[in-house]
């Protein structure tokens, strides 16, 4: 039975190429978490009328859109003191809103480049 011969040259090319994969997969795995979260970010902001006034009507829209979309309250209004929990998560993984609340008494406030994913509440105040 003879004996083999160990090339330490062959296993440490081998060797190499697997870390060299590891590291690149490792790298991949950690691009991907990244992405992941940042599309994953709580969205959702607790708006709080600290005014005297009724919001009657709160709009909040992708910064840089033309377009206010819908009221988000619907039939239901924001009486002072009160709060409600809005998810700002739209699909589009943008973090930065437009706010708009119109207030029973005419006036109307707005908003620009909110961080919704920086911020869990946002007050209207006198």
């Amino acid at each position: 039975m003879g004996v083999g011969v160990i090339n330490q040259g062959t296993i440490m090319t081998t060797v190499v190429r697997h870390l060299r994969r590891m590291a690149i997969a490792a790298t991949a795995l950690a691009t991907l978490a990244a992405a992941s979260t940042a599309s994953a970010e709580d969205r959702r902001v607790r708006i709080i009328n600290e005014t005297n006034h009724t919001i009657v009507r709160f709009y909040g829209s992708n910064a840089g859109t033309t377009s206010w979309e819908e009221d988000i309250l619907g039939d239901d209004v924001l009486r002072p003191g009160q709060s409600v929990m809005i998810n700002f998560d739209d699909g589009t993984g943008y973090c930065k809103f437009d706010f708009k609340a119109e207030f029973d008494d005419g006036d109307e406030v707005i908003k620009s480049g909110v961080d919704v994913c920086e911020i869990s509440s946002f007050r209207f105040t006198d």
